[in-house]
């Protein structure tokens, strides 16, 4: 390098060369940098410093906490809380949800098979229903001796078909039912995932059958109940391809997943009978028909009554013989769309909504003119 060149490369440094408050600027940033590091390396040589003793602690809790002979910790042995300075979990950490939900479970006394049974007595009516279910329960149990005891058995669908109107207590029984499988075993969980056409049929081609099976999913261990089922059959009712994609995908999912899946498929008789035999997979897999008579007046009014009696309503002598009255009128001039227990909760809701005007319009309420009701509400409430 010739001095001309050496001349340039110093008046370039000499340029170059920080000053005034840009070099300042720098110290301070240096100063920051130099705390950064030092912060670090104490906390590094706190974590080696202390690792021995974290350990030792942990490990005299821990033989403490398992010692049979000794329950009470020794004087040495600090517990693991002392030594353990972790923050409580908070509301949302997944370990302590799924704790919760695991204790809270354990804390659930399931219903004996006993009483799921006496559950299904108390229903008002539904004669027919009640022993063909203690006759199917009794079937399933006398099976399960049998394997148990190296006896074959023959092949068993316990998939159902609940026919009926409206408000014949279908969904009630099933639900019923799940729990009562649950209790002898059939079923690993025993929930009940109801549905209709919408939570199985999609809008587009391809997104059905995907839709089909997460619903059937959520029902594993359980009764998937399809009310309305006849919606599905591309001839009947409102249903097409994307119902058959339904029903397709149904079969195929209920024969891979028979032994913790059962399926009840409920709706109007007729339709229903079309339904089933419209697909000879569906006739194969469900065999078995339970048919929900429409209630009868008297079963209609006792109803009303333990409607009345659950919310604490006192119905006077009056009010009493107008629900006869109605009821039995109501069931002797019952048409196609007869709504059974449905048309007894409206009527109870209406007479509910009467009572609180009239009540409302007096001045001071006694707990009596909170839960009497008369005749004339019965009488407006039919009116609606």
């Amino acid at each position: 390098m010739d001095k001309r060149d050496k001349r340039n490369k110093t008046e370039l440094e000499r340029n170059l060369k920080p000053s005034g408050a840009y070099l300042d600027s720098l110290t301070d940033f240096a100063d920051i940098l130099g705390t950064i590091r030092q912060a670090e390396t104490a906390a590094r040589e706190l974590i080696v410093e202390t690792a021995p003793a974290r350990r030792t602690a942990n490990s005299s809790s821990l033989n403490s906490s398992l010692s049979t002979i000794d329950p009470q910790p020794s004087s040495d042995a600090p517990s693991i809380n002392q030594n353990r300075q972790e923050s409580p979990k908070s509301e949302n950490d997944p370990g302590k949800v799924a704790a919760d939900e695991s204790a809270e479970h354990a804390g659930v006394k399931e219903p004996t098979l006993e009483e799921l049974l006496e559950k299904l007595d108390v229903l008002v009516g539904l004669e027919n229903i009640k022993q063909n279910v203690k006759s199917l329960i009794n079937y399933v149990k006398i099976r399960k001796l049998r394997e148990e005891n190296d006896l074959p058995n023959p092949p068993l669908s316990l998939h159902m078909v609940f026919t009926g109107n409206p408000g014949t207590g279908k969904t009630t029984v099933a639900r019923i039912l799940s729990e009562l499988y649950r209790a002898i075993g059939v079923l690993s969980k025993g929930q009940l995932v109801e549905v209709d056409r919408s939570g199985l049929v999609a809008g587009f081609v391809g997104q059905t059958a995907i839709k089909t099976s997460e619903a059937i999913k959520s029902a594993l261990g359980g009764i998937l109940f399809i009310d309305e089922a006849y919606s599905l059959a591309p001839d009947i009712g409102s249903g097409n391809d994307f119902g058959r994609e339904a029903i397709e995908t149904l079969l195929k999912m209920m024969e891979d997943n028979r032994d913790d899946l059962i399926v009840i498929v409920a709706g109007y008789s007729e339709p229903m009978e079309r339904f089933i035999t419209s697909n000879p997979g569906l006739e194969s897999r469900f065999n078995r028909y339970f048919y929900f008579e429409d209630y009868n007046s008297d079963e209609l009014n006792a109803i009303f009554s333990a409607m009345c009696g659950k919310s604490e309503y006192i119905l006077t002598e009056d009010a009493r013989e107008f629900a006869g009255e109605y009821f039995r009128e109501l069931y002797d001039t019952r048409d196609d769309n007869f709504g059974n227990a449905r048309h007894v909760r409206n009527f109870f809701e209406n007479i509910v909504a009467v009572h609180s005007d009239r009540v409302s319009a007096l001045e001071g309420h006694t707990r009596e003119d909170l839960s009497k009701v008369i005749r004339e509400d019965l009488e407006k409430a039919a009116a609606m």
